[in-house]
């Protein structure tokens, strides 16, 4: 059963820790995703077998956590990350950031990286607002966001959902792709080539931008945007145990 705390922005977050030796490990989620998803129950378990701290927790707007997600944009959620982490943890981090859990983990690691003890992303969608939906958009839709500050988008997983103008406006606010990114910690990214979702491009992109004097990559072929399979999975543990040893 989650527990939750509210923010200094008053938003309540559903969380759930399993407590143990630190660095602890903290899974940051997707867009539209919660912490019962497949890859956060998978490190939960790994991390109560090996005795390591561990902490997933669902954004303001998605899950368990209060709020509505048409409320929500980059910003929020990344400060809610930061409340999590500032709030539940002590210590440096690893940091385990899927899809945008991957660009909220880069804006962590930017903001307080004395608190980040290494990172792995999971298909990691950085400056996705920009590079994704609204460089996707034509003009007669753009046109109607601006207008009405909302349109839906199409889902491959479910029904289709609300993009809103403070997302979009927001998201310029929290890019990292086109300023200096230092990462002065360990960092694994890990990237499958069949991903419909985040381009592999995207994650060579990131490898060549960021700065740091430990990053590697790692891409899977074959492997989706899920990254759910046990192969993917076994990859993961492997890329936060190389990032703790």
């Amino acid at each position: 059963m989650s527990r939750s705390i509210e923010t200094a922005d008053g938003r309540r977050i559903a969380f759930h820790q399993t407590a143990g030796k630190g660095p602890g490990v903290v899974f940051l989620g997707g867009f539209m995703s919660d912490m019962t998803g497949t890859k956060a129950l998978h490190l939960q378990q790994w991390a109560e077998r090996t005795g390591r701290a561990f902490l997933r927790f669902d954004y303001s707007g998605h899950g368990d956590s209060g709020g509505r997600f048409e409320d929500g944009c980059i910003g929020d959620w990344a400060a809610d990350a930061r409340a999590v982490i500032e709030t539940l943890t002590d210590g440096p981090q690893v940091l385990v950031g899927s899809s945008m859990g991957g660009w909220i983990s880069l804006l962590i690691g930017r903001a307080m990286p004395q608190r980040v003890a290494g990172l792995v992303t999971i298909a990691a969608a950085p400056d996705f607002t920009e590079r994704g939906f609204w460089a996707g958009m034509d003009d007669a839709t753009r046109d109607r966001l601006m207008r009405d500050g909302v349109v839906m988008r199409p889902s491959d997983y479910d029904a289709p959902y609300p993009i809103t103008r403070r997302l979009i406006e927001d998201g310029r606010e929290n890019l990292v792709m086109d300023r200096a990114l230092d990462l002065p910690f360990p960092v694994r990214l890990l990237q499958g080539t069949a991903d419909a979702d985040v381009p592999a491009q995207w994650a060579l992109d990131l490898l060549d931008h960021a700065r740091g004097d430990d990053i590697r990559l790692t891409l899977v072929k074959g492997a989706d945007h899920r990254f759910s399979s046990e192969a993917c999975l076994g990859l993961t543990v492997e890329a936060i145990e190389d990032v703790l040893g």
